[in-house]
């Protein structure tokens, strides 16, 4: 069937035109009226390339409404009355899950008798935003964490309890998901990188098999899981039968260092405390990862926040002799940004971060922050923006991404360090993964504005009149 999305508007381009879809691919871009078949009138509206968002935990961000929202505690105490009070309205429930605090700032301790005057002998497990930290009370630590004293898990201590709080069986997250697809449909999504912790074949084969086709999805691979997808002889890019061309194999993740709020991203010079953050690993482990996946086929998206953890992934990935990704790239130092390009290593971030991070990082990194999401010096060497969220910790919503990335600041502050910004441009190619253009995959969103003339907070707010998936509509106002 051919279907005429009729006098449209591509940013960037002069005058009007008929965007025509012959099943899953753009067929043609014709001047209006030239060309046949099913018509939608757009009105003069704008047509990009479906949004991708490059770094999610989806299942995660498709539990986290449901979980106790402890984002705007200003205090370990605020957070503790937060829990009293869900506990209080909510006393038949089992285990308290709360998701976002930020302690890095706090002017208290967050402590188990804390949470334990909240709720009893009810477990609580708040998740921090940044996710490479929780915060047990002892009925939870005497559950998930029986050999730690410690009231704050950080990284591979809190994967672990973490990785058990899965709220709800399968068809009960799965359906939790499909809403959370059909969210994403409305901001012009149209596929996302899934670096949920876990083995991720399965999960998405299972969902799409029972009917979830609105996304396409990259899933990503942990080391405890690199022997198995050897062994099934997976390989990044090959694409899983059975999902009508919508399942990926993605990349091996690993995660090298920590995070900023946590004070375990792996930094040159010290934190305020001392310290320097965390390695996850050895530079021989990393090394020894990268190769034998690159040896199967697999390419690597390595989690590193700190300039020394970018140094360290960096030079791993010039001693296999291969591209990839850094997840995050939060702080670099100037003589690695170079290296990004001339190695062909994408830098995988998310913009929202650096809104979020801002007040941590001028009191974490307070003479460096000139270093710290370093997108316009990244972009203008020559590197590769991939643009995501890291849903849960920010929202998954490629707009806001990219009004960050273009303004460097929300809810009316003044910018921060405006010379790091990119153009909308930039900005939504980060974004995006096509073009729209003859040949290309029909995956589109047709906007309301256009993305190149308006402010950063009406990018926040893009309307998104319809998306469309292989030339499905996803989302759709406009019928």
């Amino acid at each position: 069937m051919t279907l005429v999305l009729s006098v449209a508007r591509v940013p960037g381009r002069d005058g009007l035109v008929d965007v025509v879809l012959e099943g899953a691919q753009i067929a043609d871009v014709t001047p209006p009226g030239a060309a046949a078949g099913e018509r939608i009138h757009l009105d003069g509206r704008w047509i990009v390339p479906g949004l991708w968002d490059q770094h999610v935990h989806f299942t995660q961000w498709a539990q986290t409404a449901r979980r106790l929202d402890v984002s705007r505690a200003a205090s370990a105490a605020e957070a503790a009355a937060l829990v009293r009070e869900r506990a209080s309205a909510d006393a038949g429930g089992d285990v308290l899950v709360g998701f976002g605090f930020h302690d890095a700032l706090w002017p208290d301790t967050p402590t188990r008798e804390l949470l334990d005057a909240a709720a009893g002998h009810r477990p609580v497990v708040l998740i921090a935003g940044d996710l490479h930290c929780s915060w047990l009370n002892t009925a939870a630590a005497r559950r998930f964490a029986p050999a730690s004293s410690d009231a704050v898990l950080r990284e591979d201590a809190s994967f672990a309890v973490t990785s058990l709080l899965t709220a709800a069986d399968d068809a009960t997250l799965d359906r939790w998901a499909a809403d959370a697809a059909r969210a994403a449909a409305t901001r012009g999504v149209v596929g996302i990188v899934d670096l949920e912790y876990g083995w991720n074949l399965d999960v998405w084969t299972r969902r799409m098999a029972a009917g979830a086709r609105g996304l396409r999805v990259d899933f990503g691979i942990y080391r405890e899981d690199l022997e198995q997808a050897i062994a099934l002889g997976l390989r990044t890019g090959a694409v899983i039968e059975g999902t009508g061309g919508l399942l990926t194999v993605g990349p091996l993740k690993v995660i090298s260092d920590g995070s900023l709020n946590t004070r375990t991203a792996l930094c040159s010079h010290a934190y305020p405390d001392g310290g320097h953050g965390v390695a996850n690993l050895t530079e021989r482990e990393l090394l020894d990862a990268l190769r034998l996946a690159y040896a199967n086929g697999l390419t690597a998206a390595v989690h590193a926040i700190g300039d020394e953890a970018n140094r360290r992934a960096l030079d791993a990935f010039e001693a296999v002799g291969a591209g990839g990704r850094i997840e995050h790239a939060q702080l670099i130092d100037a003589s690695d940004i170079p290296r990004f390009a001339r190695l062909g290593v994408t830098a995988s971030v998310q913009p929202e971060h650096a809104m979020d991070d801002r007040d941590v990082a001028d009191s974490l990194w307070s003479d460096r922050t000139d270093r710290a999401f370093p997108l316009a010096e990244l972009h203008a060497a020559g590197a590769r923006l991939a643009f995501g969220s890291d849903a849960p910790v920010a929202p998954l919503d490629p707009w806001a991404a990219i009004a960050s990335a273009v303004g460097r600041t929300r809810d009316g502050r003044e910018p921060w360090h405006p010379e790091q910004a990119v153009s909308a441009e930039v900005a939504l190619g980060a974004s995006t993964r096509s073009t729209v253009a003859a040949g290309q995959p029909a995956d589109l969103a047709v906007l309301d504005r256009d993305p190149f003339a308006v402010s950063p907070d009406d990018l926040r707010t893009m309307p998104v009149a319809a998306t469309l998936l292989a030339g499905r509509f996803t989302h759709d106002t406009l019928r």
